[in-house]
């Protein structure tokens, strides 16, 4: 097939563009010769192999840094949780993780637990969105002053616990609150946005699920704040708490966790609608391999017979072995490990056909689909 040459054209006006704007590039080409604002080359984990997956449709991904990320859920879904992780995994890469707090809920011993370093972490308690914007433009302006290389990840937890200034000084009675609200939110994303797209800074914000009353049909569930976060979000999950774990203790059950269901239901990184299943434990966090399972069955990687599973690795080798036993096998075995991980990507990930590209090229599995 025949080298494709650059238009002419194009190139005249990018050269125009980039010199009419000089403090910064503004015009380019997207052939992979040089770096744009759009590539993605860096990655927070959540702490879930299968979550990060399905954001990022890559192997070792998670949310993308220079991007913002919205995590939605109703209460006890694991969105704090979710978050914490993102902070825990930002500061192994050497990183500056700030948590701003609007619902006074900050538990240490408990962040601590799943990787925290609560004494290196920034901590802001603040109430009013507008509080809340001013804080982040001026974390943002400072690392871009003082170290703009510096990796820094931005939790706000909750855009539905802060108020404003207004609702602040004004009588609870008085209508206009939520319109205010929206409106401040719009015109400080659209800001925010464009500040963070050439930063290593990723900016999350948790958010609370709410019924809209009177909904016969569609999506019953909104957020509140307006559409502003939703819009400048390049990534979306909607998380859902799916059941309880118990263990007996004493002859009796008790709740240690939960299993969770996250769905991404916007995604500018990769395919929409994929779903993650995983397993939070309160004493320790997410459960890294409570996926693997999930996806290894439904994707004929593993064979299953009663309570006891067989996988049979690259070499013949037959390994049996229990749920429960699943992650001390893979932390016991790093090649088995990197295998079975390989497989779980080379089933999961979405592939293109770049050369005739349409949906008939798409390859997606049923697990896929989210059903609720």
């Amino acid at each position: 097939m025949a080298k494709s040459t650059r238009d002419e054209m194009a190139t005249l006006l990018a050269d125009s563009l980039n010199k009419k704007f000089k403090d910064y590039k503004v015009a380019y080409f997207l052939d992979g010769s040089e770096e744009t604002p759009t590539d993605l080359t860096e990655w927070i984990s959540t702490g879930s192999s299968m979550l990060d997956l399905a954001i990022s449709n890559r192997p070792n991904g998670g949310i993308p840094v220079g991007r913002i990320t919205e995590l939605t859920g109703m209460e006890a879904s694991g969105k704090s949780l979710l978050a914490a992780h993102l902070l825990a995994n930002t500061q192994k890469k050497g990183g500056l993780a700030v948590y701003i707090d609007t619902e006074n809920a900050m538990n240490e011993e408990f962040i601590a637990a799943i990787g925290v370093d609560a004494k290196n972490m920034l901590y802001v308690q603040l109430e009013t969105v507008e509080d809340i914007f001013e804080v982040i433009e001026s974390i943002i302006t400072r690392v871009r002053e003082s170290d703009k290389d510096k990796l820094v990840t931005i939790v706000v937890d909750s855009v539905s616990g802060s108020t404003t200034k207004v609702e602040q000084a004004d009588d609870f009675d008085q209508a206009g609150y939520a319109t205010q609200k929206a409106i401040i939110l719009s015109k400080a994303m659209r800001k925010v946005t464009q500040m963070i797209g050439r930063q290593r800074i990723a900016l999350v914000f948790t958010n609370q699920l709410r019924q809209k009353l009177g909904v016969m049909f569609g999506d019953p569930w909104t957020t509140s704040g307006g559409k502003a976060i939703q819009f400048h979000s390049s990534c979306r999950l909607r998380l859902k708490a799916a059941g309880q774990i118990k263990t007996k203790l004493h002859g009796k059950d008790h709740v240690v966790g939960i299993k969770t269901k996250a769905v991404v239901v916007k995604n500018r990184m990769g395919p929409p609608l994929r779903t993650a299943e995983f397993d939070i434990y309160f004493e320790k966090g997410i459960d890294n391999f409570g996926g693997w399972l999930h996806v290894m069955k439904s994707h004929n990687l593993v064979k299953q017979g009663g309570s006891w599973y067989t996988y049979t690795d690259e070499s013949g080798k037959d390994y049996k072995f229990m749920s429960k036993d699943f992650e001390g096998l893979l932390l016991g075995n790093l090649e088995l490990k990197e295998e079975i991980y390989n497989k779980i990507c080379d089933a999961y990930i979405m592939k293109y056909k770049p050369e005739n590209l349409g949906i008939d090229d798409i390859e997606i599995g049923n697990d896929d689909v989210p059903t609720g």
